[in-house]
């Protein structure tokens, strides 16, 4: 039943899988063999980027350069295609992104190899395991009990998914609740199906499926604005306030975001409701009351269980205390070594339960949001559309947070949020300071921050995104459940709604609220005055 209901949705156009590569590599040459942009030789020699690629011998002069940055920028459109289509698989659309790198020598070789291998790629690697760890112990049945076990019906699981989701992703990392939720998810998904089933055979609900992953995903991904400890964006903002000379305080910034976390957790669940439509079995009791049962046959807590709960918190120390020294991926790496050496997974199992598609297509977009940064091609994006907004008239307050919030809100789903603040803090904190509004760069730096938790819409734009995708499969089967179409297809929609949401309610109401320091504007001018 499964097999046949996937064949089913992949016919029509997304199955005309030539049509997609025709259309993406289409796109992608017709970008190449354009005119490179003036603006783009420009700033691609003006802010040191010539400079660097002629230093490691791949660009000969700013205009080669700048032409190095376009092939970047025609990157973009095959991506979102492929990704968003599965023309190819999305394992493979990865590795096309190092190797249009080695074919036009974008970056010397050494440093191609880097960016598909980093931190990053090993952190997601470590929490796939993780997560097929977890389930194999049976620990995640124990955690879903403890937040779900007293919801009956449909709505209020839902309700209470989204809010507590949104809410712990604004202290843990959602990476980690990703890891172990995702197949808790499908879990009460299959036990769900299987009570309302009326025979042996088991009749399956595909899109009661994906609103339960995707629920989880978009109420972990709105938890971002919460707190500084939600991401290292966050941490990476407070860094930037801190060389104006305004360094801004945990509590003060929560004040600011918190407030937005369960009004979006609310909004992600009536947006699910409302555009999950078809959806044949609307009650979640038996799954729910499957897994207490389950948990009262397992009785205490095994060796297996306890095993991992601690390696669990470990974990979450490591990635919360020890990040500056350790990395993501240290910590992470010992859901790979503990489970196996304390035999609570065999080796092999763990190879074959690990979501490689998932790994390959995340380390692409590590290259090619490094290939954005290293030639330039994201800061020529940025200072494009920041140009563009000021021709508008949104050069100042309201509505310079606006368009920067939307910039901030986009590329997010193309590079890693750090990666996205990183880039566009040192450009947007200025701008806000000259503007002259007394709210700044505070308000300007929040509003780049904020968005950049809306990545909904490319299963590329976190790692959430890909560990959900990864680790949610039927249980009966093996099947995937989601699809990266899946992303676009519910996930655009409510990256318009939340981008919204906060210009209203972060911006129009609690920004105002809250209000911002007398001294602010003052103190910041006089350290960029100074150089800071």
């Amino acid at each position: 039943m499964v097999e046949h209901e996937i064949e089913m949705e992949e016919k029509g156009l997304l199955a005309k899988k030539w049509l997609w590569l025709s259309l993406g590599f289409g796109l992608f040459a017709l970008i190449v063999l354009m005119p490179t942009p003036q603006g783009l030789i420009e700033v691609v020699d003006k802010y040191g980027f010539a400079e660097k690629m002629i230093a490691k011998g791949v660009a000969h002069d700013a205009a080669s350069a700048a032409w190095k940055a376009k092939v970047v920028i025609a990157i973009l459109p095959l991506a979102v295609v492929f990704f968003a289509t599965e023309a190819l698989p999305i394992g493979v659309v990865g590795i096309l992104m190092p190797l249009l790198a080695y074919w036009f020598h974008i970056l010397p070789k050494k440093e191609i190899g880097k960016t598909f291998m980093g931190d990053a790629p090993l952190f997601l690697l470590g929490v796939l395991a993780l997560g097929y760890a977890i389930t194999e112990s049976g620990l995640h049945k124990r955690i879903a009990v403890w937040i779900l076990g007293w919801t009956r019906g449909f709505k209020q699981p839902i309700i209470v998914l989204c809010v507590v989701m949104s809410c712990l992703g604004s202290f843990i990392s959602a990476h980690a609740l990703a890891a172990f939720l995702a197949p808790v998810m499908a879990a009460i998904y299959y036990e769900s199906v299987r009570a309302a089933s009326k025979g042996e055979k088991v009749e399956h609900d595909p899109i009661l499926a994906k609103m339960l992953l995707l629920t989880l995903c978009f109420a972990m991904n709105v938890g971002g604005v919460g707190s500084p400890a939600a991401g290292g964006r966050n941490a990476l903002m407070l860094g930037f306030f801190e060389d104006y000379n305004v360094p801004m305080g945990f509590g003060r910034w929560m004040m600011y975001g918190f407030p937005l976390v369960p009004i979006m957790g609310i909004i992600v669940a009536a947006y699910s409701f409302t555009v999950f439509k078809g959806i044949k079995i609307k009650d979640l009791t038996p799954g729910i009351k499957t897994l207490k049962e389950e948990i009262k046959k397992m009785g205490p807590m095994s060796r297996d269980e306890k095993i991992m709960g601690i390696l669990l918190l470990v974990i979450l120390a490591g990635w919360m205390l020890g990040e500056e020294h350790l990395g993501l991926g240290g910590p992470a790496l010992l859901a790979i070594l503990i489970p196996v050496m304390f035999k609570v997974v065999d080796w092999d199992k763990m190879l074959k339960g690990i979501s490689w598609d998932a790994w390959f297509m995340y380390c692409g977009a590590m290259t090619l949001g490094a290939l954005l940064k290293e030639t330039g091609a994201a800061l020529w994006i940025a200072k494009t559309t920041l140009g563009m907004m000021a021709k508008v008239g949104m050069g100042s307050g309201f509505g310079l947070w606006v368009g920067v919030s939307l910039l901030s809100g986009l590329l997010t789903n193309f590079m890693s949020d750090a990666a996205v603040t990183a880039l566009l803090g040192p450009i947007t904190l200025p701008m806000g300071i000259f503007s002259g509004n007394p709210a700044e760069p505070w308000g300007v730096g929040l509003a780049t921050a904020f968005a950049t938790s809306f990545a909904h819409f490319l299963i590329v734009g976190t790692p959430n995104n890909a560990i959900v995708y990864g680790l949610g499969i039927y249980p009966d089967s093996g099947k995937r459940i989601l699809h990266p179409f899946d992303f676009v297809k519910y996930g655009f929609a409510l990256w318009a709604i939340c981008m919204v949401v906060l210009w209203l309610v972060g911006f129009g109401v609690i920004f105002k609220v809250v209000g911002f320091p007398e001294n602010l504007l003052p103190q910041a001018q006089a350290a960029l005055s100074h150089g800071g």
